[in-house]
């Protein structure tokens, strides 16, 4: 606002997503969430407010809080809040430090107010789960190469890695900021259930 206010007009335009003329790009980022069934995938925004998801999300999501399912949902807030996903992620120590790590070089990136708050408020839920998982952890085969993602659900331990995508040839500031979140089977059990 200052620099346009000073005569510096932005390199990009930046028009909300459901603007008629980012269509197109709204079916490109439903095209690769649906690709990626039966396998969760979900598309966030800068600040991590869910912009959408493939039907693959909604049974994961089981348990949390309606409070927390409502719009703008705000994915690191349900993933680690105490009435959203916590609870049920076994690894939380470890998928929590992972998550905040993120965010905080989001942070020093972008000095966003916004997720400055945010941060603040996570680090303020539980760093453990109070709730022993109802199965023992899977025997951990990633340890060292990326940070598993391992839910309880009541079709036993699903275990996922996560993988982020931008696109790489934007030209508006929203989609520049879009991130789609993709989350693949760790070990075959998991393939195996979510293929089912």
């Amino acid at each position: 606002m200052i620099l346009v206010a000073a005569g510096y007009a932005p390199v990009f335009d930046e028009r909300p997503l459901a603007a008629p003329e980012m269509a197109a790009a709204c079916r490109a980022v439903e095209r690769v969430l649906k690709g990626h069934e039966p396998f969760p995938a979900l598309a966030i925004d800068r600040h991590w407010a869910l912009v959408s998801a493939n039907a693959a999300v909604a049974p994961l999501l089981a348990g949390a809080d309606p409070a927390l399912l409502k719009s703008p949902v705000n994915v690191l807030r349900l993933s680690l809040h105490p009435g959203g996903l916590a609870p049920r992620i076994a690894n939380l120590t470890e998928w929590r430090a992972h998550l905040l790590l993120r965010l905080r070089i989001q942070i020093e990136q972008t000095a966003d107010a916004v997720l400055i708050d945010l941060l603040a408020e996570l680090k303020k839920f539980p760093a453990t789960n109070m709730l022993k998982p109802r199965m023992p952890p899977l025997r951990d085969e990633t340890a060292g190469v990326f940070v598993p993602f391992q839910l309880v659900t009541d079709a036993g331990m699903l275990s996922f890695i996560s993988t982020t995508t931008v696109f790489g040839t934007p030209i508006d500031v929203t989609l520049s900021e879009l991130a789609l979140e993709c989350f693949f089977p760790a070990d075959d059990a998991t393939a195996q259930v979510l293929q089912r």
